[in-house]
């Protein structure tokens, strides 16, 4: 590693040609949250600051900049899905981030189709190989460290229910490469798949 540090501080902007933040942390899950609105009109939208924060019970979340359709839905309805996106729903998932009329359906306009949860009223993406039914936890406002507002929000939820392709179970243990997953990278367009192939091991010393 060379020696030469590139320092910004945030506040005084990082004279790059793009933000390096989101580049640096990731690649990232993408939060690909399934809500309806208090009319029960659908919405799908897919969310980069995506992740899991707790196991039991599990916790899933993603912070949305400014208060956006999906924000609003799950506040009105308590629920939302999440849906995995993977390298074959790349391209559907790209298109439900355009900015539609609110009531407008990202389903259709990506040609996905909606499919009944079991535990929530929010639909899932059938295409995904993994849903997490989810009931919002909590709805946060984020703020500086001063103290002040931001416009932006970060939403929990209580995974209540779990939808798994069986194929992507191997004796029990989920195999996360075959699923393909798509992730986030830095730069308005970079995104990566993994596979099997980039795959290595480690034992926690408390198991070993």
């Amino acid at each position: 590693m060379s020696e030469k540090r590139y320092y910004y501080e945030p506040a005084r902007g990082h004279g790059l040609p793009h933000d390096p933040l989101n580049a640096i942390v990731g690649p990232r899950p993408i939060g690909w949250i399934a809500s309806l609105n208090a009319d029960g009109q659908r919405n799908l939208a897919p969310y980069s600051f995506f992740n899991c924060f707790n196991y039991r019970p599990p916790i899933i979340g993603f912070a949305s900049s400014g208060w956006k359709d999906s924000v609003q839905n799950i506040v009105e309805t308590k629920e939302f899905v999440w849906n995995l996106t993977t390298r074959a729903l790349a391209v559907p998932m790209n298109e439900t981030s355009a900015t539609l009329p609110r009531g407008e359906d990202e389903f259709a306009r990506a040609g996905l189709t909606a499919a009944p949860s079991r535990l929530v009223k929010a639909p899932r993406v059938a295409e995904s190989p993994v849903n997490f039914e989810c009931r919002l936890s909590q709805c946060i406002q984020l703020t500086s460290a001063n103290g002040e507002p931001i416009d932006s929000w970060l939403v929990l939820g209580e995974v209540v229910a779990v939808h798994i392709d069986e194929t992507l179970l191997e004796n029990g243990i989920y195999q996360t490469a075959k699923a393909q997953p798509v992730l986030r990278a830095g730069g308005p367009s970079a995104y990566y798949a993994i596979d099997e192939a980039q795959r290595f091991d480690l034992v926690r010393p408390d198991a070993r």
